[in-house]
C-alpha cells in the first residue's frame, strides 16, 4: 500500500511531448485504480447500509466486499513492494521509506479517535484501554495480530500481515534470493491447503498475559537489534539485521497467528504471487512457469476456504460461510488481472484519485463511521432509501474529504521529511552496497523513482507504498 505524491493521478496514462508511450509513472495508474476500488468496497461494506437497503443480513453473501479488498489490496503490495526496494537498492532507506509512510497517518487516528470521540462510541478496543502499555508495544511494532496484542483500531490487523512481508521481502533481497518469488508463493499456498486447519494458532501466547509480555518483549529486542544493524549501512550487519527480520516473521506466521492457518498463509502465498506477475510484466520470469504459479495459488485459495473456512475458523475470518471468503478471493484476482492487462488503457481519474488517498481511507473510515453514530444517537434511524442515500452521501463525501486532507496534511509531507532525512543519512553515513544480485533475466526496465507512490494508497511503497489495510471489524 504506498501512496503517490502530489496529485500523481493526474499524470495517469500520460504521453510525452512528442506523442510517445506513457511514462514508467503512469504506467502504473491502474494499481492506484486498483487501491481505489479496494478502499471503497472496505469502507462500504463496514458502512453497511448498502446491505440493510438489501436486506443482505437475511441472506447468505456468497462474496465478502471485505475480504475482496484485502485481498486486493495484498495484490498490490505484493507487485510493487519488492520492486520497490530492488529499485532502491538500499535497504536502510527501503525501511526509512516504510516507517515515514505507515506510522504518521496511524498515530494522528489513533490519537484523533481517543481526543474526539466519546468512550461509548470510541473505535479503540476495549483490551487496549486495560492494558495500554502492552497495547502501545505491541502496536508499536506493527506486528501486533501475531502478537496476542488487540488492534488498537479493528483495521489494523492487516498492516501486521503487511510488515511481515516486508520483513520476508528484506531477508529474501539481503540474502540474494529475491528473485525466488514463485517458489515462495507456491510453499505458502500448499503449505495453506494441506496445513490450513492444523497449524497451532496462538501456541506462543496461550498461557494469556505473561506470556503475551514476554513475546512482545523479545520481539522488540529482536526488532530493534535488527534496525540498528539495517541503520548502520554495512552491508554484513544489514545482512544479520534482514535474517533476523524473516526470521522472527516465519515464527510469528506459523506460531502465533491470530486468523485461521490457511488465510494467514494465503495472504503471503497472494503477495508473493503480486510479486511474480511484476516478474512477469518486466521479463524476469518465463510466461508459462509464471502462469503455473498463479493458477496454483489461485485455486489454493478457493480451495482452502472451502476445505477450512467452517465453524471456528468463521470467527477468525470474520467471513459468513466458505463461499463469501473463496469467491472474494476469487474476485480479487479477476479484478486484478483485468486491471494488468487494461493497464495500457485509460482509468478514470476519480478511481485514480481514490488510490491516492486510499491508505487514510482505510485508517479513517472506521472512526468517522463511529464519529457518525456518535452524532446521530438521539435520532431516530433512517429508514427510508431517500434518508439512507443521502445518510450515505454525507458519510462518503465526509470520508473522501477527511482522507484527502490526510493525504495532503499528512501523509505527503511526512513522506518528504522522510526523503529528506533518508538523503541526510546517506550524505552523512554513505551505506555500503551489497554484493551483485544474482545473474537471471534483467528486468524490463528499471521501477521510477515514484512508482511506490502510484503503487500506494494501498501498499506501503507506491510513493513510499501505504500499507495494506482491510476490512475487518
Amino acid at each position: 500500500m504506498k501512496l503517490i505524491e502530489r496529485a500523481p493521478w493526474r499524470r495517469n496514462n500520460a504521453r510525452t511531448a512528442a506523442g510517445g508511450p506513457a511514462t514508467a509513472s503512469a504506467r502504473l495508474g491502474w494499481l492506484d485504480a486498483l487501491r481505489g476500488i479496494a478502499a471503497l468496497s472496505v469502507a462500504v461494506y463496514h458502512l453497511a447500509l448498502p446491505f440493510v437497503w438489501l436486506h443482505a443480513d437475511h441472506v447468505p453473501r456468497y462474496l465478502d466486499p471485505g475480504i475482496f479488498g484485502v485481498m486486493l489490496f495484498f495484490l498490490v503490495s505484493g507487485y510493487i513492494i519488492p520492486a520497490s526496494l530492488e529499485r532502491r537498492g538500499d535497504v536502510r532507506a527501503f525501511w526509512a521509506g516504510r516507517y515515514f509512510r505507515i506510522y504518521p497517518v496511524v498515530i494522528v487516528a489513533v490519537v484523533a479517535s481517543l481526543l474526539v470521540l466519546p468512550r461509548s462510541h470510541t473505535v479503540v478496543q476495549g483490551w487496549a484501554f486495560d492494558h495500554p502499555l502492552l497495547t502501545l508495544a505491541g502496536n508499536g511494532l506493527m506486528v501486533q495480530d501475531m502478537m496476542g496484542v488487540t488492534n488498537v483500531i479493528g483495521v489494523m490487523w492487516t498492516l501486521t500481515y503487511e510488515m511481515v512481508f516486508y520483513y520476508f521481502v528484506t531477508t529474501l533481497f539481503v540474502t540474494g534470493r529475491h528473485r525466488q518469488s514463485a517458489p515462495i508463493a507456491i510453499g505458502f499456498a500448499a503449505g495453506a491447503l494441506v496445513l490450513g486447519g492444523w497449524l497451532p494458532l496462538g501456541s506462543i501466547t496461550a498461557d494469556g498475559l505473561p506470556a503475551v509480555r514476554n513475546l512482545v518483549l523479545a520481539a522488540g529486542i529482536v526488532v530493534v537489534a535488527a534496525m540498528a544493524c539495517i541503520f548502520t549501512g554495512r552491508a554484513d550487519l544489514t545482512r544479520w539485521g534482514g535474517t533476523m527480520l524473516g526470521g522472527l516473521g516465519l515464527v510469528l506466521v506459523l506460531l502465533n497467528s491470530r486468523s485461521a492457518a490457511f488465510e494467514s498463509l494465503m495472504v503471503f502465498a497472494t503477495m508473493f504471487a503480486g510479486t511474480v506477475l511484476y516478474r512477469l510484466e518486466h521479463g524476469q520470469i518465463d510466461r508459462t512457469p509464471a502462469v503455473l504459479c498463479c493458477a496454483f495459488v489461485l485455486t489454493a485459495g478457493f480451495l482452502s476456504g472451502f476445505m477450512y473456512n467452517h465453524d471456528q475458523a468463521l470467527w477468525r475470518t470474520w467471513s459468513e460461510t466458505w463461499k463469501s471468503f473463496s469467491f472474494a478471493y476469487l474476485a480479487a484476482w479477476v479484478v486484478f488481472v483485468l486491471g494488468m492487462l487494461l493497464r495500457r488503457r485509460r482509468f478514470p481519474r476519480a478511481l485514480a484519485w481514490l488510490g491516492t488517498i486510499s491508505y487514510s481511507v482505510y485508517l479513517l473510515h472506521n472512526p468517522l463511521i463511529h464519529g457518525m453514530e456518535w452524532l446521530l444517537e438521539d435520532r431516530k434511524p433512517f429508514v427510508s432509501w431517500q434518508g439512507r442515500s443521502v445518510q450515505f452521501v454525507a458519510f462518503m463525501a465526509a470520508l473522501l474529504l477527511v482522507s484527502y486532507l490526510s493525504y495532503r496534511l499528512i501523509e505527503i509531507p511526512f513522506q518528504n521529511l522522510g526523503r529528506r532525512a533518508v538523503k541526510a543519512l546517506n550524505r552523512r553515513f554513505p551505506a555500503e552496497a551489497l554484493p551483485a544480485r544474482p545473474a537471471g533475466r534483467a528486468p524490463g526496465g528499471p521501477l521510477p523513482a515514484d512508482a511506490p507512490r502510484a503503487a500506494a494508497a494501498s501498499v506501503p511503497e507506491a510513493r513510499e507504498s501505504a500499507p495494506v489495510t482491510t476490512g475487518r471489524p
